[in-house]
């Protein structure tokens, strides 16, 4: 099973940039997992660490943050009444508060996406999608845009390259399908080989692969319609072009990130960048 055991649904807020798509996607997950939410907000270190406490911009940051933490509890109770909400105002690196918080009582972390370039996610302390999607022990949303709702044929994109992570990827699409009613789209993406094969014989090749990688949660979710694809190109291209119009899109990750954080893996890496739809980043389970 994926890392989803436990108990809240820990949200990512930036004071800078609030996310009303961010706290939508997150309330509605708490919904339909029965979960409670948790609203982090961490303020970043300063460059002078003498008496940072009692500092006037430390003391603004402080109150800046308690207020848009306010506001943004109030956004959630509005989209989701009677909700549990817990606002936690902390002080660190974005991103490292947040990956602590996903080894504890976490189900799933959700942020939004400022879609930095990458040297800003390689040295600003505001770099939080890429570096917790890289390291977080559960679940991370990166949300960008509303979800895509209105299309009756709602369905989650997962990405499948037969990993291990692809599996936990393929588990948590189905699990999440399943509370929203929704499809699933398993696409397989495969390169060019200049080995003088027909391109026939690698399609229908990682047909069977694909299919076989997804029988187990067919079998396991039988009211979870299911469609499959196989194609031929760019990975993060192809991904992006099948979850244009999607829920969000799942891919699995390998690895713990290294002290850097930045080990996420070349395709989940270029769909927080080119993905229309949230993108979803699962831990492999090793």
């Amino acid at each position: 099973m994926t890392r989803s055991a436990g108990q809240e649904i820990v949200v990512g807020i930036d004071p800078l940039d609030p996310s009303v798509p961010t706290l939508a996607w997150a309330a509605g997950e708490a919904g339909r997992r029965n979960r409670s939410l948790r609203l982090v907000l961490a303020v970043p270190p300063l460059h002078d660490t003498q008496h940072v406490d009692s500092t006037p911009e430390r003391m603004s940051l402080r109150a800046r943050g308690r207020q848009a933490l306010e506001s943004a509890r109030e956004t959630v109770l509005r989209l989701l009444p009677g909700a549990q909400v817990v606002t936690e105002l902390t002080y660190g690196r974005p991103a490292a508060v947040l990956c602590l918080r996903s080894e504890g009582s976490a189900c799933m972390v959700v942020v939004g996406s400022q879609r930095l370039s990458t040297p800003a996610e390689l040295l600003s302390t505001r770099s939080v999608a890429a570096p917790l999607s890289a390291q977080a022990a559960c679940p991370v949303v990166v949300v960008r845009a509303p979800e895509h709702t209105a299309d009756p044929s709602a369905r989650l994109v997962v990405g499948v390259d037969g990993s291990e992570p692809s599996l936990e990827a393929v588990r948590f699409a189905f699990e999440e399908a399943g509370l929203r009613r929704a499809g699933v789209h398993a696409v397989r993406v495969w390169q060019h080989h200049a080995l003088g094969l027909r391109e026939e014989y690698y399609s229908a090749e990682h047909a069977r692969l694909l299919a076989t990688t997804v029988a187990e949660q067919v079998q396991d979710h039988p009211g979870v319609n299911c469609t499959q694809e196989v194609c031929s190109g760019h990975p993060v291209e192809e991904l992006a072009r099948a979850s244009a119009d999607a829920l969000g899109i799942v891919v699995g990750r390998r690895g713990n990130g290294g002290y850097t954080g930045m080990r996420l893996g070349s395709v989940a890496h270029g769909l927080l960048h080119r993905a229309e739809c949230p993108v979803i980043t699962v831990p492999g389970a090793g």
